[in-house]
């Protein structure tokens, strides 16, 4: 097995790992009273995430590892699970908006509205590179972006109602 496919097995195994972790928090917050909200453009996500990871390993298997880009990734790693820690149950691959929680304002979110969106630009656009796939990860990074804007304005919608600006 090459480098590269060590990488993308753990990476796979990684987005298995939080998918499972985002079903079971969604059930357990919808459970407590929790509302998902614009959930039209989820199948975008998961297609696009999807496709993503299936283009790497079609291309990107048998490639040279860029250690640069690598550490790069690592580091979008540590930041990913200071995200995931940070919100702890609350963290989902969903819009889900439990009435009267507060925002969460600490670890990443001190800094950021969205540190979870952050690093998921940065993985989009930097695994490409780890594998020497640069027209790759420019392709889904434009996807990505039209993928996020939608997502980002859903989210500040539901989570800030008095800035909702018809926005589904």
């Amino acid at each position: 097995m090459t480098f590269a496919a060590i990488i993308l097995l753990l990476v796979t195994a990684e987005r298995l790992g939080e998918l499972w972790l985002a079903r079971r928090n969604t059930a357990a917050l919808l459970k407590q009273g929790a509302v998902e909200m614009a959930p039209q453009h989820y199948t975008l996500i998961v297609l696009l995430h999807g496709f993503w990871l299936a283009g790497l390993w079609a291309l990107g298997w048998d490639q040279p590892v860029n250690l640069l880009w690598l550490a790069v990734f690592l580091v979008l790693q540590v930041l990913r699970v200071w995200v995931l820690a940070t919100l702890g149950r609350r963290w989902t691959t969903r819009i889900i908006v439990l009435p009267g929680e507060q925002l969460v304002a600490t670890g990443p979110y001190r800094w950021l509205t969205h540190p979870n969106y952050v690093v998921v630009i940065g993985e989009i656009a930097v695994l490409p590179l780890c594998l020497g796939l640069p027209w790759y990860a420019l392709a889904f990074s434009l996807a990505n972006a039209a993928v996020l804007t939608v997502r980002i304005r859903a989210e500040n919608a539901a989570l800030h109602p008095s800035r909702n600006l018809g926005q589904p």
